[in-house]
């Protein structure tokens, strides 16, 4: 039987441990992106592009779980770098619509080894890694495509 006070130690906290791993896992993916001249929350953005580009600022915000607001340093630093370009719509000038350059587009072939190196940076495996991803989605408040 666990006690309250049991219930209370940092160690038991889930927070604690989600945070803490997300802070590590970070870390992991810093190397792996600095070749790419990357950033992890840059390489996000570039990941949901080579999805699907374009796409308007405010749809590729909701597909990262981030307001447009600062969604959008991160995509004029990633035009800046010339892996994107931020244009107007042409059916809605309030909208923005982000898409990938050529050289974006061309830095998903060098990307595609990542979530390999960080597996191995981990010592893990895609079974260990989908696992503990379907763990986590109750918690991380929307559901992806693989739903």
């Amino acid at each position: 039987m666990t006690s309250d006070d049991d219930l209370l130690r940092l160690e038991n906290q889930l927070c604690f441990a989600m945070v803490t791993a997300a802070r590590n896992v970070v870390a992991v993916y810093r190397p792996i992106l600095e070749p790419l001249g990357l950033t992890h929350p840059q390489y996000l953005v570039m990941l949901a592009l080579w999805e699907r580009s374009p796409r308007s600022l405010t749809d590729l915000a909701a597909e990262l779980a981030l307001e447009p607001a600062s969604a959008s340093p991160l995509v004029k630093r990633l035009e800046k770098d010339g892996l994107v370009e931020r244009t107007r719509s042409a059916v809605d000038e309030r909208r923005l619509d982000i898409t990938l350059t050529d050289e974006g587009r061309a830095l998903r072939a060098r990307a595609v080894d990542v979530p390999h190196a960080v597996m191995a940076a981990v010592g893990t495996g895609i079974e260990e890694v989908a696992s503990l991803r379907d763990a986590l989605k109750p918690f991380a408040g929307r559901s992806t495509a693989t739903d």
